[in-house]
């Protein structure tokens, strides 16, 4: 008699664990189901915010992607509600899919190009006269570049995603005042800016570097919006900030693809960008042209060798 009634005695803290842990699996669920309930209605909310605002699609024809590498043109515009635009920022992010090794070159807006089927002018009006597939082939044809797909914003879209990926704002070290043609007025030192801010930020060139010291403004705002999409404090931005972007971006990609090809990036761990410009120093000379104006004329095999070695991959 004694002995049985210690066996009931002994079963009764387990019932108690399992009830405690029925309990946290169950709060556990509920966590998960309100935070995709959360999730959902955020990236709603993101694709209702850029309804009516994305750039047009354009056709466009990219490279077959062999190997592990691939790149991706990046395009900045300022469109103004004109129907034609040149592009105020051309970068090929380079992604090597085995290594998350990521490469970031920015092309000089003021090269001297040739551009298929037109005169040479200037690289940005590439843009201005066939769209992305024109800009793309004259960068594939100039250095033998295979860029496999695109991706565009306009610089009134930058500014809104911007807010909502970091409404707190993006810290950026101000190297100097600065605020003529860029719609702000920025102060030196380190600070927070919002969209507008750092969108004149980036576009600042007013000053004795010029275009390079912009493109290297440029490039350092990609870091820092890196940087903010990797921050944990930005996690509960992400769902809004990712439904936006598919219609503040316009790309080849497909939504799906899209989202699958950050994941993958994010999931190896953390992201390096290394960077460049083209053209490189002690390749090019300034030069007027009466049809095109003040142009950068470069070495192109120079710059060619450049990029096949920054990259790590074979030029046509």
């Amino acid at each position: 008699m004694e002995e049985q009634d210690y066996t009931r005695r002994s079963q009764r803290p387990k019932k108690r664990r399992l009830r405690k842990g029925r309990v946290l699996f169950t709060l556990l669920l509920l966590c998960v189901i309100v935070g995709m309930g959360y999730a959902v209605k955020q990236y709603r909310d993101g694709l209702e915010l850029a309804s009516d605002t994305k750039v047009a699609q354009e056709d466009f024809s990219g490279d077959t992607v062999k190997g592990d590498i691939e790149n991706y043109l990046l395009l900045g515009i300022d469109t103004r509600g004109e129907e034609k635009s040149r592009t105020d920022t051309m970068m090929v992010l380079s992604w090597n899919k085995k290594t998350n090794d990521v490469k970031l070159v920015s092309f000089m807006r003021d090269i001297y190009a040739d551009i298929p089927g037109y005169q040479s002018y200037k690289l940005n009006t590439a843009y201005y006269l066939g769209g992305v597939q024109l800009i793309k082939d004259t960068i594939s044809n100039m250095f033998g570049l295979p860029i496999h797909h695109y991706a565009i914003v306009d610089f009134k879209n930058f500014e809104s995603l911007v807010d909502i990926l970091a409404p707190n704002g993006v810290k950026i070290d101000v190297e100097k005042d600065m605020s003529e043609k860029i719609g702000v007025s920025l102060k030196q030192g380190e600070q927070n800016l919002n969209g507008k801010e750092l969108l004149g930020y980036a576009r600042f060139r007013h000053d004795a570097e010029g275009d390079f010291g912009r493109v290297a403004r440029q490039q350092k705002v990609i870091e820092a919006l890196k940087n903010e999409i990797l921050a944990p404090q930005n996690i509960v931005n992400l769902p809004k900030f990712v439904g936006a972007a598919q219609g503040y971006i316009t790309t080849d990609l497909s939504s799906k693809e899209e989202v699958q090809q950050v994941l993958k990036m994010v999931s190896k761990g953390k992201v390096n960008i290394e960077k460049a410009t083209i053209p490189v120093e002690g390749s090019f000379s300034y030069q007027y042209f009466s049809h095109a104006g003040d142009s950068i004329v470069i070495d192109v095999e120079q710059n060619k060798e450049f990029l096949r070695k920054f990259l790590g991959i074979s030029l046509e």
